[in-house]
């Protein structure tokens, strides 16, 4: 795959990501259809796909119940080829979702992170928003705790996994990065999002398939011939889903 680059942090990603909700989480999501969660075999094939097909993007989440360790396993042996990206302010714990911005509770979930990822920094730090995107930007220290983490060399580049128009115009003034759910159904923070790539941010779509409820073909089209999608997470367990979908990306008429 031809790779993009993200805004101005300087990395250059496959439009394709590798979105890891499924490696450790299977309850309490929007996936149209069931599933169990890997074996520690699956999880190995799918990674190993991953790095044949040239995805170089991996996203996490302590959300993502065992994701992270799951995925530390594999990247203590490949840490050069990939760029990790993983999140701070939410964690799943007994069926529910957690929410902690202050700059101690960020801080110590991004020493865990490193942890169970298996290694010395993080290339992508994301605040994981719970909806409440400007008030968790202007009203906690979590800001603070990111350019703290940012100067440390724990973190590279530094942004929030956004759910409003505000918030991802709020991002612009002190982020790298905003990752956000964009589709054919869901087009609403369109503006924002160009806004803020025209302003340098990079920009990570997610939810592109709409969980899974949209064709791939023309869902993966229309998200990545938009001029300010960097790149699209995919959600999979199947190595031959995410080898179409990087198919899709490499056969685009539009942005390369």
């Amino acid at each position: 795959m031809v790779r993009r680059q993200l805004g101005r942090t300087g990395f250059a990603v496959a439009p394709i990501a590798l979105g890891t909700t499924k490696l450790g989480r299977n309850t309490d999501v929007k996936y149209s259809a069931s599933f169990a969660l890997p074996s520690a075999q699956e999880v190995a094939a799918l990674f190993e796909s991953a790095l044949k097909l040239g995805v170089n993007l991996i996203d996490t989440a302590p959300a993502y119940g065992d994701s992270e360790e799951r995925l530390g396993a594999l990247v203590v042996n490949h840490r050069a080829e990939i760029m990790l990206c993983t999140k701070a302010g939410e964690r799943y714990v007994n069926g529910r979702s957690v929410f902690d911005f202050s700059a101690a509770a960020i801080v110590a979930s991004v020493e865990a992170s490193l942890r169970r990822l298996r290694t010395d920094h993080i290339d992508i730090l994301l605040l994981h928003s719970d909806g409440r995107d400007v008030e968790i930007l202007t009203q906690t220290d979590a800001l603070g705790a990111l350019a703290r983490l940012k100067q440390s060399g724990k973190a590279r580049a530094v942004g929030i996994s956004a759910k409003t128009n505000a918030g991802i115009i709020e991002a612009a003034r002190s982020c790298d990065i905003v990752m956000a759910p964009f589709s054919q159904k869901e087009t609403a923070l369109a503006d924002a999002l160009a806004a803020v790539h025209d302003n340098g941010l990079g920009v990570v779509a997610i939810k592109g398939l709409f969980s899974g409820h949209l064709r791939a073909r023309p869902a993966i089209e229309f998200v990545l011939n938009q001029p300010f999608i960097d790149a699209l997470a995919i959600g999979t367990l199947n190595p031959a889903h995410l080898e179409a979908a990087v198919e899709i990306a490499e056969n685009l008429r539009g942005r390369g």
